[in-house]
């Protein structure tokens, strides 16, 4: 499984923008084609950096993926993740660097790629299959099971320019994923599914990669990302921003996005109140990222408060939830009294054994008025913990804790009652 099938070298990707091109002829472009080449030999790149008219989708992006590896792309709206699957499905080239792939590539990258609307549904399968290199016999065996998981049987012999997206996206996800290729290429088509849908996707994905496939999945869902993906590259600005473990490169997105002045955000919106929260961090053990929980033993946990009125007999609550809005953890404090200030809130727990996800705090304040805050902590919890809990996701529970097995021959067989 070493064995690398896709790796880029300081990729880059050049476009042109602001400007519409006549129509030319064929002498035209291909003359065209021979001055431009000779015009970038000469003068390279550099002179088009700073002119707003061309605008670097990729700059300078390598990295390596093996066989069988399952690897997000994430970032804003325009970072440059589409650009680079398109690239690696030779749907565009680079415009400096090399982007090298090895194996049959699947790419489900917009609603319907690859299918020709006049055509049925039928027919888009077995096209779509023969340009992956499919032989009729394979695309014949895969023929029920693609159109069961796609639920398409009332209409595989309509044309699909009548399918509606969803029954293009249910189509296509089940070609790509069905028809065996050595690498699947996604983007974010899964967000046009209902949720049922995406479940079986994922599902499905992770079938794929368990055969020994390797996936390049974008997607603005994190916990989409968090369940599929074992490694994460973070694009910000046609760069790589970060990569490596999800959990890692995930958390550091996410408190990217939530933590550009979350401080003086709740104090302008909260200010003329008694009290709020302004933030929270594990202070012990301190990771890089803040919110990040990589072990099981003991921790340190703080949340900010600032309080404007005095509080005699305050109040305080805190619950622990996980992404399915289960109750975790949850304890309360009484009897509090604060002047004006800021003020840090400090749990100290023996262990926090939760199994590798996302979790989130929700804290409260109370005095004799009523409610003075409660907040959903931003960033959320990463625990970024080794997991030890079953495979299967169904019997995974929610804790992780470590544990000794042994097996011992026991020599009193006879004394055991059997039925």
């Amino acid at each position: 499984m070493n064995e690398v099938v896709i790796r880029a070298e300081k990729l880059g990707k050049l476009y042109h923008i602001g400007e519409n091109f006549p129509y030319m002829t064929l002498r035209e472009a291909i003359t065209n084609i021979f001055a431009s080449s000779f015009k970038k030999l000469k003068t390279g790149f550099k002179s088009k950096d700073k002119n707003p008219n061309y605008i670097w989708a990729l700059k300078d992006v390598s990295f390596e993926i093996k066989k069988g590896e399952v690897v997000g792309f994430i970032g804003r709206n325009g970072a440059g993740k589409s650009t680079l699957l398109k690239i690696f499905s030779r749907i565009t080239s680079p415009t400096e660097g090399c982007a090298q792939v090895h194996g049959r590539v699947a790419s489900l990258l917009e609603v319907g790629t690859g299918f020709h609307p006049e055509l049925t549904g039928r027919d888009n399968i077995y096209l779509n299959g023969a340009i992956l290199g499919m032989k009729r016999l394979e695309i014949k065996r895969k023929f029920d099971e693609i159109v069961s998981f796609a639920e398409v049987e009332k209409f595989i012999y309509t044309p699909v320019k009548y399918y509606s997206s969803g029954m293009c996206v249910r189509l296509a996800f089940a070609v790509a994923a069905h028809l065996e290729p050595e690498i699947l290429l996604v983007d974010e088509v899964l967000a046009v599914g209902d949720a049922a849908f995406q479940k079986k996707c994922l599902g499905k994905m992770g079938d794929v990669a368990g055969g020994g496939r390797t996936v390049l999945f974008v997607s603005h869902q994190m916990n989409q990302i968090r369940r599929l993906c074992e490694r994460c590259i973070w694009i910000d600005g046609g760069k790589i921003e970060k990569m490596g473990t999800t959990v890692e490169v995930v958390s550091a997105y996410e408190a990217a996005l939530t933590s550009v002045s979350l401080g003086a955000a709740r104090e302008s919106n909260n200010k003329h109140i008694a009290a709020y929260f302004l933030g929270w961090d594990i202070i012990e053990p301190r990771q890089e990222q803040t919110n990040v929980l990589a072990t099981t033993g003991e921790l340190k946990v703080r949340f900010m408060v600032r309080v404007n009125k005095p509080i005699t007999n305050g109040n305080h609550g805190i619950s622990l939830f996980n992404n399915d809005n289960q109750l975790i953890w949850g304890t309360c404090v009484s009897n509090l009294a604060m002047e004006p200030g800021v003020y840090e809130f400090i749990y100290e727990l023996p262990a926090l054994p939760l199994k590798p996800s996302v979790y989130f705090w929700r804290v409260s304040l109370y005095d004799d008025t009523g409610l003075l805050d409660v907040w959903d902590c931003i960033p959320e919890l990463a625990v970024a913990t080794k997991p030890v809990t079953h495979l299967s996701d169904e019997w995974t529970g929610v804790l992780n804790i470590p544990c000794k097995f042994y097996v011992h021959r026991s020599e009193q067989i006879s004394s055991v009652r059997t039925i």
